[in-house]
C-alpha cells in the first residue's frame, strides 16, 4: 500500500522549510501554492526592504538542501527585499530537483476535509485520509489525500478592512476600485496611480509609515501631490517607537523619519479617526467617521489601507478546530502570543504541542498559526516547521525540544494591537526608530523598508 503524503498549503518560507524538514525525513509531500510560483506573496512586497540579515531569514534544513547543489548563501549580515528573498532563495529552494513534482503552483485549496467523514462524524475519524478540494488555473477543481496537512497559507490576501468595527466600512467594497491594502509601490510600479492625488493612509505600523515615506517622497518631485494619515489610535510616541535603543539601524530609521516628516507638516493628520463610511463620488472617496469624538469627513483620490490581516479560517470548516475566541490561534498558543501581554520579543520558543489541534495530523504554522496577534517572528515559523516535522514522522523527542535563538532585540513596543507587527529582529515589521533628520529622508533607499507581515504561503 503506498503512503500518503503530507499536504502542506502555501510555498512561502515557512511552508517551503515544512518541505525540507519532511524530505530531510525521507517523507513523501505534496505543496499547493495558490500563486505562480513558490514566493508569491512576497512578490507583492518584493520593492521592501527588511531590517533583519539574512542570516534569520533562512531556514537551517532549506539551506543544507541549497548547499548540497553549491547554492552559497547571500551575505549573513546584508538585508534583502522582498525580491531578493524569492531570486536569492526561495526560487533556487523551489527549483531543486528534489522539488520538482512536490510544488503544485496556480493550486489553491479551498477546503479541507477527512475523506467520507463531516465535521460531525466521529467513527473512524483519525484513520480517514484528509481529503483537500483544489482549485486549478484552468477554472477546475480536483481532489488530493494525504495523511496530514500543514496550513502554512499565512494571512497576506486576507487584510482587515478600513473599518473601525472590525468589519468593512459601509461602502468599502463599492468603494475598492481607489482602494488599495498593504504597501503600494508608489515611486515606481504604481507611481502613476499617486502622483498630483490627495491619498489618505490608514494604519499605525509600519507598513502605514513606509507607505507615508514613499508618498513623501513622490510630493517632493510630484508637488500637488498630497498625503494624509489616519490613525485609530492618537500616541504619536509610541508609534514613533524606542529611539536609539533599537538594536537594528536600519528599523531605527524609520520612526525617526516619519518623526520628522510630520515635524516639517509633510502630511495632515487624522487621530483617533475610526472610519464608519466610505462614499464613492466617481472622481473621489469622501471617507467618514468618528475623529476624536465628533463626526469628521475627509475627501481624497485614493485610499491605503495598512490595517494589518487576519487567517482565513473558512477552508476548515469541516475540520475540528480548538482556535482562542479572541486571538484565533489554538487556544494553548494564544497566551503565548497575545499582544495584550507580549511583545515580538517576549513571546517563547513553541512547537507541535502549542500547534496541536483536535484533528489528527492538522496543524497551522507560521503567520497564520498566530490568528490576530502581530507578533509573529519569521524564525518561529522555522522552529514550527520543524517541531511539527519531527511529531509527524514520530520523533517526539525533536518535536518537544523547540529553541528559538534570537539576538538581543534591544527596545520593543507592543502598540499596533490588530493594526500591526509589533517589533523584533526577525519580526518583519517592527517599531523602534532612532533619531535622522527629516532631510535625510532622501538619501534613504527609495521604496518602503520593511514588510508588514512575512510568513507560511507568504
Amino acid at each position: 500500500m503506498i503512503k500518503l503524503p503530507v499536504a502542506i498549503i502555501g510555498g512561502g518560507p515557512v511552508g517551503l522549510a515544512a518541505v525540507a524538514h519532511l524530505l530531510d525525513r525521507g517523507e513523501r509531500v505534496i505543496l499547493f501554492e495558490a500563486g505562480a510560483t513558490a514566493g508569491a506573496s512576497v512578490l507583492d512586497w518584493g520593492h521592501v526592504r527588511m531590517f533583519s540579515p539574512w542570516q534569520f531569514n533562512m531556514d537551517a534544513a532549506c539551506v543544507r538542501l541549497l548547499e548540497a547543489t553549491g547554492w552559497t548563501a547571500p551575505p549573513a549580515d546584508e538585508l534583502p527585499t522582498g525580491a531578493e528573498l524569492v531570486e536569492r532563495y526561495l526560487r533556487p529552494l523551489a527549483e531543486l530537483d528534489i522539488m520538482q513534482g512536490v510544488i503544485q503552483a496556480r493550486a489553491r485549496v479551498v477546503a479541507v476535509s477527512r475523506r467520507h467523514h463531516d465535521k460531525m462524524k466521529d467513527r473512524g475519524r483519525d484513520d480517514a485520509p484528509f481529503l483537500l478540494r483544489v482549485a486549478l488555473a484552468d477554472g477546475s477543481e480536483s481532489q488530493f489525500l494525504a495523511r496530514a496537512v500543514i496550513d502554512a497559507s499565512g494571512t497576506w490576501r486576507n487584510p482587515n478592512p478600513a473599518g473601525a468595527d472590525g468589519l468593512p466600512a459601509l461602502g468599502e467594497r463599492q468603494g475598492s476600485q481607489r482602494i488599495r491594502y498593504g504597501i503600494p509601490d508608489a515611486l515606481r510600479s504604481e507611481r502613476e496611480r499617486y502622483r498630483g492625488k490627495r491619498v489618505m493612509v490608514l494604519g499605525s505600523g509600519h507598513s502605514a509609515i513606509n507607505a507615508l515615506l514613499d508618498l513623501t517622497r513622490l510630493a517632493e518631485a510630484e508637488p500637488r501631490t498630497s498625503i494624509v494619515w489616519a490613525l485609530r489610535g492618537a500616541n504619536l510616541q509610541r508609534v514613533y517607537g524606542g529611539g536609539e535603543k533599537d538594536a537594528l539601524p536600519a528599523r531605527g530609521q524609520l520612526g525617526s523619519m516619519i518623526r520628522r516628516a510630520v515635524a516639517a507638516d509633510a502630511m495632515d493628520i487624522l487621530a483617533p479617526f475610526r472610519i464608519s463610511n466610505i462614499d464613492d463620488h466617481g472622481s473621489a472617496l469622501v471617507i467618514s467617521g468618528d475623529l476624536d469624538g465628533a463626526f469628521h469627513s475627509a475627501e481624497v483620490e485614493e485610499l491605503i489601507v495598512c490595517a494589518g490581516a487576519r487567517p482565513d479560517l473558512d477552508p476548515l470548516r469541516e475540520l475540528r478546530l480548538d482556535l482562542d475566541p479572541v486571538v484565533e490561534s489554538s487556544r494553548a498558543l494564544a497566551p503565548l502570543i497575545d499582544p495584550d501581554l507580549h511583545s515580538c520579543g517576549t513571546v517563547r520558543p513553541h512547537g507541535e504541542a502549542e500547534l496541536r489541534q483536535p484533528e489528527k495530523d492538522f496543524y497551522i504554522i507560521g503567520m497564520k498559526s498566530y490568528g490576530r496577534a502581530p507578533t509573529f517572528l519569521l524564525a518561529t515559523g522555522y522552529e514550527q516547521a520543524r517541531s511539527v516535522a519531527a511529531a509527524l514522522c514520530g520523533d517526539w523527542e525533536a518535536a518537544r525540544d523547540v529553541q528559538l535563538n534570537l539576538p538581543e532585540t534591544g527596545v520593543c513596543v507592543s502598540n499596533f494591537t490588530d493594526e500591526e507587527a509589533c517589533c523584533d529582529p526577525i519580526a518583519v515589521d517592527c517599531c523602534a526608530p532612532a533619531p535622522i533628520a527629516f532631510e535625510d529622508i532622501a538619501l534613504a533607499s527609495p521604496g518602503p523598508q520593511f514588510p508588514v507581515s512575512l510568513a507560511g504561503g507568504e
